[in-house]
């Protein structure tokens, strides 16, 4: 009886072994392209230079800009937010899109210059 097992065994393990054949491996694939490196090379240049052909405005070249804001009025306002050391904070940054108390207190020194 163990003997009949174990040739049921052996035929199935055969069977298994027979069945699962692995692919060959064909090897990179061969060149399709009868282009040379330099003729690559000059139509890579000029597909960067065309840029994106299918972007909105890229037949229009570059676009002239008239800014209506004061000049000195941006920068007095671009001075004071690199000076304020909240403007950076994010509420969405913290515990239900609140920002902790700490942060909201208003700026003292409690620090005394020494003398002479």
């Amino acid at each position: 009886m163990k003997t009949s097992k174990l040739i049921a065994a052996a035929a199935l393990s055969l069977l298994a072994a027979a069945g699962a054949q692995a692919e060959t491996y064909e090897g990179v694939h061969p060149l399709t392209s009868g282009a040379s490196r330099s003729e690559v090379a000059a139509q890579a240049v000029d597909a960067a230079r065309a840029g994106n052909l299918y972007a909105e405005g890229a037949s229009a070249g570059a676009q002239r800009f008239e800014s209506t804001a004061d000049r000195a009025k941006v920068h007095a306002e671009a001075v004071a937010k690199a000076h304020d050391p909240f403007a950076s904070l994010d509420r969405r940054a913290f515990y239900r899109d609140e920002v902790p108390a700490a942060y909201k207190k208003p700026k003292v020194s409690f620090t005394r210059q020494a003398g002479l």
